[in-house]
């Protein structure tokens, strides 16, 4: 049994290595008539250049750049456990609404829902993403087109304040705007 096995496997092998044929394969020898050189104009290349994060987007027109555009954009605060936007900071948003609508028509943005320490985790990514919700349902009421909103919630991971005090804990209850080409 084992000698039939050993030999049918040699067999197979010897015919797998081996090819099917040896047969030369057929070249076309054949030149081909070369037509005599048609001489075309070309119009010039023009070149393009692909502006960066930080450089103008269009300088005829003196529109700013990303990052000078997302310094104007404000930041919005809520009160503890809150995702209510309270009237002063409707004003930002208003402004905020107008440069999307000027000088920042040409980018998307990404609303960033931040909370303080205070709460689990999951609460805290909860809440955060309802402050987030709450500045894009004003940006749309605002005129500007929800499919250019994403966000974000980062909860109590992001701190731009890590001090243990009422103060601090009030200027990580924020959204935050971000730029995206």
């Amino acid at each position: 049994m084992m000698k039939s096995i050993v030999l049918s496997s040699v067999v197979t092998a010897l015919l797998v290595f081996s090819g099917c044929s040896t047969k030369e394969p057929a070249v076309d020898n054949k030149t081909e008539e070369v037509a005599s050189p048609v001489v075309q104009e070309v119009e010039a290349v023009t070149t393009e250049t692909v502006a960066g994060e930080n450089s103008a987007i269009n300088s005829s027109t003196n529109k700013l750049s990303m990052s000078a555009i997302e310094s104007k954009l404000p930041t919005i605060y809520f009160d503890f456990d809150k995702y209510n936007i309270k009237p002063k900071m409707q004003e930002r948003i208003d402004a905020a609404a107008e440069l999307g609508k000027t000088d920042a028509k040409a980018f998307n943005v990404k609303l960033e829902g931040n909370c303080d320490e205070w709460g689990s985790d999951e609460y805290n990514f909860a809440l955060g993403l309802r402050r987030a919700n709450a500045v894009k349902k004003a940006l749309v009421a605002d005129g500007i087109d929800a499919s250019r909103i994403s966000m974000v919630s980062y909860g109590k991971s992001n701190p731009v304040c890590t001090q243990h005090t009422k103060e601090c804990w009030a200027k990580n209850r924020r959204v935050n705007f971000k730029l995206l080409p």
